[in-house]
């Protein structure tokens, strides 16, 4: 490669960073910019399915597995169907969001493409950071960095790191079973110990479906378990006899207040998990990414310093109170999402997971819930402050 300079570098082509390339293909300020994205795998295949709510029309509808007008929450105590309104609840696979997003950035000749891995990157004094990888090496005015640093995993420090890990089978079945048009959101009926544990079932057609079981909990379990609670629900719950397993998937989403922010610099901007665009306390990140790309295109547009109010201060209290009791108290997770979807609508709770709400309607949510163990958590965080 003649020319290994560039002015914005992106390393990892998943959900942050795509999105973000995409974000620069909409603004006419980016074309006579030279931007390099460096990504080791091809991203030709399905490693992931992604899922997230939106108002009605998106951009990716034309790609999506499927989408849902109507849902279900399920506990204990609480069966509850819902109308989603003006939203929908929405699914897409990794595979058809990598297709749809190359080939809108391969259609801007200033973008280039580097099948390589990141070894290092250095950030001399005198000349712009540097990037090293296992057959080139290149320089960037600036660097936007998927890869999670290192002092994430050191855990010597009093940050909470909570791990949302999942596995999901795709079913077919040999006759209908499922209702397209309703997903289940969460069904806290099967649990797993004292954790918070869930299931959720997203139907595909009256004959497929992908159900998942989730835990948020501070280890990962062994894979039969998984299986096993899987396959309980099929039976006892969705009472399915005659199906077939198509695929599998697993996952880890870390839900954690780590500082992430403080990497991000003049030449430096973190991105996706490592830059703390998962929603701490809820693990979605999809509709997280392409917001955020839309904010850092703006800000350096403004010449800004790229992370500039990535983040909701008031957002990221509440995050960090509730990580911090299912920290301590993590079986309470079924009695805290159940009590937020038994006196709130759909609509307000999306409201407030995307953090669009006001003051007033906030507290309308935090109302909804048993006080005292809020309460304990905000005292300890402010006595722990002084």
């Amino acid at each position: 490669m003649k020319n290994t300079h560039f002015d914005y570098a992106i390393i990892g082509a998943g959900a942050a960073g795509l999105h973000l390339a995409m974000a620069m293909t909409n603004d006419d300020f980016f074309l006579n910019k030279k931007i390099l994205i460096i990504e080791k795998d091809l991203k030709d295949s399905n490693d992931r399915t992604w899922s997230f709510w939106e108002k009605e029309k998106g951009k990716f509808d034309s790609i999506l597995k499927n989408s849902w007008k109507f849902g279900e929450f399920h506990s204990d105590t609480l069966s509850k169907k819902f109308d989603l309104g003006k939203y929908r609840y929405k699914t897409l696979r990794s595979s058809s969001f990598y297709s749809f997003s190359k080939k809108k950035i391969n259609s801007h000749s200033n973008f280039i493409w580097v099948h390589d891995e990141v070894e290092k990157v250095e950030f001399p004094s005198e000349s712009s950071p540097t990037i090293y990888t296992h057959n080139n090496t290149f320089t960037s005015t600036h660097i936007f960095d998927s890869r999670v640093d290192e002092d994430f995993n050191s855990k010597e420090d009093s940050n909470i790191r909570l791990l949302q890990h999942f596995k999901g089978w795709f079913i077919k079945t040999e006759t209908p079973a499922f209702d397209v048009d309703k997903f289940i959101m969460m069904d806290f009926r099967l649990k797993w110990k004292n954790h918070t544990s869930f299931i959720y079932v997203l139907p595909f057609s009256p004959t497929e479906a992908i159900i998942e079981f989730t835990l948020f909990d501070q280890a990962i379990i062994s894979d039969n378990v998984y299986d096993l609670k899987i396959k309980k629900y099929l039976d006892e719950f969705l009472e399915l006899k005659n199906y077939s397993i198509t695929e599998k998937e697993k996952g880890v989403i870390p839900m954690t207040d780590f500082p992430f922010h403080k990497k991000n610099n003049n030449q430096l901007t973190k991105i996706g998990t490592a830059g703390g665009w998962v929603k701490p306390s809820s693990g979605y990140a999809f509709k997280n990414c392409e917001k955020n790309a839309y904010k850092v295109v703006e800000n350096l547009k403004s010449n800004r310093i790229p992370s500039y109010q990535l983040f909701n201060k008031r957002y990221q209290w509440y995050d960090t109170i509730l990580l911090d009791i299912l920290w301590n108290k993590n079986e309470l997770g079924s009695e805290i999402f159940t009590s937020m979807f038994k006196h709130n609508s759909i609509e307000s709770i999306f409201k407030f997971l995307d953090e669009e709400g006001t003051i007033l309607s906030d507290l309308s949510i935090i109302k909804s819930f048993n006080p005292t163990p809020f309460l304990k958590t905000v005292g300890k965080r402010m006595l722990s402050k002084r």
